[in-house]
């Protein structure tokens, strides 16, 4: 890969992890109906197009290996905070 490609991977997959916080706190967020629908269903479509542009760095097989290794990341951290945020609560 090209120097710049790595920095360009991470650029893309923080973009990539961006967009699906923002779909998560979307759907626990205090919209309701279709702009809710609206707003995540854009999220995910940009994801795609982040995805896209990975595809065009690593390949298709590598950049699903990254995409999902990122969200798997993404929704650990979550984990951890709801069960943070639980414990104060009680």
């Amino acid at each position: 890969m090209p120097e710049g490609g790595q920095s360009d991977v991470a650029r893309l997959l923080s973009q990539i992890n961006a967009e699906y916080q923002a779909a998560q706190w979307g759907l626990s967020g205090l919209s309701q109906g279709s702009s809710t629908h609206e707003f995540i269903t854009r999220r995910m479509e940009n994801m795609e197009i982040v995805r896209e542009e990975l595809v065009e760095l690593v390949g298709e097989e590598e950049s699903v290996r990254l995409v999902v290794d990122q969200l798997g990341k993404s929704s650990q951290s979550e984990e951890g905070k709801d069960k943070t945020e639980e414990a104060k609560d009680t």
